[in-house]
């Protein structure tokens, strides 16, 4: 698969502008189902499941004509799914010219090699899809340099039964590798010695960002992570509140590479929000690793804004999906209080009765410090979420009445800048304002007086 995505990303630097697209691959996809523990508590049907199949297959442009449930009473070591359901996708695999089957689950290498001698077409698992459409996805050296090393280390895991080519040997001089060095040993010791390098590169772009974050947090700008499903509409709602162009499409996994804004809220103050990759159901453990120095952004964040996309059927399987992940990541823990509130999006997409019903229980519920209605398609709710954004950051201590002259622009526009300013009257050459500020911003203006 590294080999093909590196033919790929050549293709795309030589390709001429004239050129006409390639047909897009026949595929199938073919989602096993197994009821019970296996799923780990996944409420979801077998529909909804192989709707988000085929939906992931067409996000890299693949020609899906046929999609099926399989259900499964047992595993089968060798191939996952039943003879009967291999023979049924052999036929339609001849039938309609399938060159590839996507399987909706996790597959050994034995099962892959099994199910493609069996079909004579090339099969894919979940994981590989995935990594397919971030492949396709990645725009910026980071996001190249994230998506290959989580690649490699899929690939590496494979490399004894996945290729026949593997089994020959090749002599060697003891200093590169010993006499009788197979094939298979050579390119798991380069793939090794890749993800060492790309390791290395990403722990630089890490210290970057912890460099940025501090810079941010010297000049008291608090971070807010959009995080949510995939296609949940974070890229929309980011665009909505900060006024950037980021590219926001009905598709999965249309973000990859995070992006950040400053945006000014309500109260005056300001804050920086960024996008982050979308999440996804099983998502692989070793791509949230690789994606590990992006997602520190959401992990560092002062804030957290889960955003749902609460007219999908699946709205609260998807929530507990990403709240796992959330889990996972050290992002989101109940117990410690850790702020993160829900924009409960897509809401021009519910019927009316539901739209209220959701509406009236966000403004009267439990939960209703936390959850807030938006559209970010027609900014319904967006200026409700901004202020509750404003009102979770601001963490300043009891409202103080100061006075600066009003010759000190300087002064004022700090005390604006850094605190929450609730009332000012100006008087002769004095501005008398009520602001309140936490400890740190306190201090700094106790020391700006004394100067």
């Amino acid at each position: 698969m590294i080999d093909d995505l590196e033919q790929n990303d050549q293709h795309k630097r030589t390709r001429q502008p004239t050129e006409t697209a390639r047909p897009a691959t026949v595929a199938a996809v073919l989602c096993p189902f197994v009821a019970g523990p296996r799923n780990g508590g996944d409420t979801r049907d077998s529909d909804a499941r192989l709707e988000e199949a085929v939906g992931l297959a067409r996000a890299i442009d693949l020609d899906v004509r046929l999609a099926q449930v399989a259900p499964l009473r047992r595993i089968t070591p060798a191939t996952l799914v039943g003879k009967g359901v291999v023979e049924r996708i052999k036929a339609a695999v001849e039938e309609q010219g399938i060159g590839l089957v996507v399987v909706d689950d996790k597959l050994t290498p034995v099962q892959q090699r099994n199910l493609e001698k069996a079909w004579q077409a090339k099969v894919i698992d979940r994981t590989g899809l995935i990594l397919e459409i971030f492949g396709a996805r990645a725009r910026t050296h980071e996001g190249r340099l994230q998506v290959e090393l989580a690649a490699l280390d899929y690939q590496r895991g494979r490399l004894v039964r996945s290729w026949t080519h593997l089994e020959r040997q090749r002599g060697g001089f003891g200093f590169l590798g010993g006499p009788g060095e197979s094939q298979i040993e050579i390119d798991r010791r380069l793939i090794g010695e890749r993800i060492v390098r790309i390791k290395r590169d990403l722990e630089g772009v890490r210290k970057t960002r912890a460099v940025n974050r501090a810079g941010r947090k010297k000049a008291r700008l608090p971070t807010v992570a959009l995080v949510g499903y995939t296609n949940a509409g974070k890229s929309t709602l980011f665009n909505r509140l900060s006024g950037a162009g980021v590219m926001a499409k009905d598709l999965l996994f249309a973000t990859l590479d995070p992006t950040m804004r400053s945006i000014k809220l309500p109260n005056g103050k300001g804050c920086v929000i960024s996008d982050t990759v979308g999440f996804v159901s099983d998502l692989p453990t070793h791509l949230v690793a690789a994606f590990r120095a992006t997602l520190e952004e959401v992990i560092e964040a002062d804030l957290i804004v889960h955003v749902r996309d609460i007219a999908h059927p699946d709205s609260e399987q998807q929530r507990a999906d990403v709240e796992q992940v959330l889990r996972d990541l050290g992002a989101f823990d109940e117990g410690a209080g850790r702020p993160l509130i829900e924009a409960l999006n897509k809401i021009d997409a519910l019927p009316a009765d539901v739209r209220g019903i959701l509406e009236n229980r966000a403004a009267t519920g439990a939960d209703r410090a936390r959850q807030y209605p938006v559209s970010a398609l027609t900014g319904e709710g967006v200026e409700q979420l901004l202020e509750a954004i404003g009102a979770f950051l601001s963490h300043a201590g009891e409202a103080r009445e100061v006075s600066v002259p009003l010759s000190d622009g300087a002064t004022i526009a700090w005390l604006y800048r850094h605190g929450e300013v609730r009332s000012r009257r100006d008087e002769g050459d004095v501005a008398w304002l009520t602001v309140a500020l936490d400890d740190a911003a306190a201090a700094q203006f106790e020391r700006r007086l004394a100067r």
